[in-house]
């Protein structure tokens, strides 16, 4: 028993926080391990003692008192249970290390409502980061003997526990396995972000498309579910991440279905079109500007030439420094407190704008266009493919400053090639799923 409790105390020694406390249960001496930090010590000694008491009186031993406590487990096991936040009784006269879930501190918060995905139309709650409640949030939306689970814990000097969710009627048992097979393959690695979980899997760091669909809402989350994809979730991380992500969820909620029919399909139209928009648009100004304005009718090429009469370098230039500068904007609204973001963003989009095109620093008709542009973007779903499409549009003005409207086509070739030659566990982002019910329903 000595070396046992010597083992446990080498590993946490030099944490304040930890604990070992000698006691008794049912006159045998005991040890409890654990943290300080995560466990209520006081409040689960009262709840271990008053299931014993409650044991006693069917005349149990204390074998089976330790039995209806918690499960036996090596020295190993015991270690990593204590980082999870669990207590651990040892006895004192043998060399058993019993696990048991004690009270918890109060670490983590409680179901919330959404904050970065908006609901019109469906549940308010989302994912916390407590992996367990997160299980059980789709849990409670599936009531299905086809949902199957399965849990890793990845990581070798910092553990971190991954789940795996999906339904067994519904999902391909190929992608299954091949998840699986590289989670189990890279196990040993440490993954603390989404960087880490796709390199573990076998997925580039430099494409400029999430290999993931990364989700706050339950209901998305079960929608792919039915849909056949699988869902991880990464303790501590507060969103699913569905896989494998194909190019139609950039643009398909599953609320979209408390709609009527023609409304789905006009919202859906309208993403589209709102992607279409910040792709083209900023790079056919620049083409219209600056390489093939005998496009345009004389009185537009006279009224776009007029607005930009005293601004001082071309097209390109200045569409790249406004650009970037609504970047800087969109970051820091997005860094800075909720009560001094809308000021910044105010700042930026009316004052800022407002005195660069007094200066002649830029037209009056770019400004138009960045603010299309802007909201625009915003009609796509999922805050990563919003970073892919603005990154995208980059290229598209560049291949205009140098090719006009056959640089714009090109880059719309370009780009749509880039995404035919994606592909997740083998299948395409360009992939088009449906089930029987989504062709009967729209």
């Amino acid at each position: 028993m000595d070396a046992i409790l010597s083992e446990i105390t080498n590993k946490f020694a030099e944490n304040e926080d930890f604990f070992i406390e000698r006691s008794e249960l049912l006159d045998v001496p005991v040890f409890f391990l654990g943290f300080h930090s995560l466990i209520d010590l006081t409040k689960t000694k009262t709840n271990i003692q008053r299931n014993i008491n409650h044991t006693i009186a069917t005349k149990a031993s204390l074998e089976d008192c330790l039995t209806l406590l918690g499960e036996e487990k090596n020295v190993e096991d015991a270690a990593l249970s204590i980082l999870e936040g669990k207590l651990i009784i040892c006895l004192e006269v043998d060399s058993k290390c019993i696990v048991t879930a004690p009270v918890s501190k109060p670490l983590n918060r409680s179901i919330e409502p959404p904050t970065n995905e908006n609901v019109l139309l469906g549940s308010l709650n989302s994912f916390t980061e407590e992996l367990e409640a997160n299980l059980g949030l789709v849990r409670k939306q599936i009531l299905s003997e086809h949902l199957r689970s399965k849990s890793f814990t990845v990581g070798r000097t910092q553990k971190k526990k991954l789940s795996l969710l999906y339904l067994e009627d519904s999902t391909d048992r190929k992608l299954v396995q091949q998840v699986i097979k590289r989670i189990e393959a890279n196990q040993e690695k440490a993954i603390q972000n989404i960087q880490s979980l796709a390199k573990a899997l076998g997925f580039s760091s430099w494409g400029i498309v999430s290999k993931f669909n990364i989700t706050e809402l339950p209901q998305e989350a079960v929608f792919y579910l039915k849909k056949g994809r699988v869902v991880l979730f990464l303790d501590q991380f507060p969103a699913a991440l569905i896989l494998p992500k194909l190019l139609w969820d950039m643009f398909v909620l599953e609320s979209d279905n408390n709609h009527p029919a023609p409304m789905m399909i006009a919202l859906r139209l309208l993403r589209i079109f709102g992607a279409l928009i910040t792709l083209i648009l900023p790079g056919l100004y620049v083409a219209l500007v600056a390489i093939n304005p005998e496009i345009l009718q004389i009185e537009l090429a006279l009224s776009i030439a007029k607005s930009r009469e005293g601004v001082p370098y071309p097209a390109f230039v200045e569409i790249i420094i406004m650009l970037i500068v609504l970047e800087l904007i969109l970051e820091a609204s997005a860094r800075l407190p909720k009560t001094i973001g809308p000021t910044i963003t105010m700042v930026g989009g009316i004052i800022l704008g407002q005195a660069v095109v007094e200066a002649k620093l830029v037209s009056n008709l770019l400004i138009i266009i960045l603010a299309a542009t802007t909201i625009a973007t915003s009609t796509v779903i999922g805050f990563q493919n919003l970073l892919t499409i603005r990154l995208c549009k980059y290229a598209m003005v560049i291949l205009a400053s140098i090719f006009g409207v056959l640089g714009i086509i090109s880059g719309l070739v370009l780009i749509s090639a880039y995404l035919a030659s994606i592909k997740s566990f083998s299948i395409p982002f360009l992939h088009i799923q449906s089930t029987k019910d989504e062709a009967d329903h729209g």
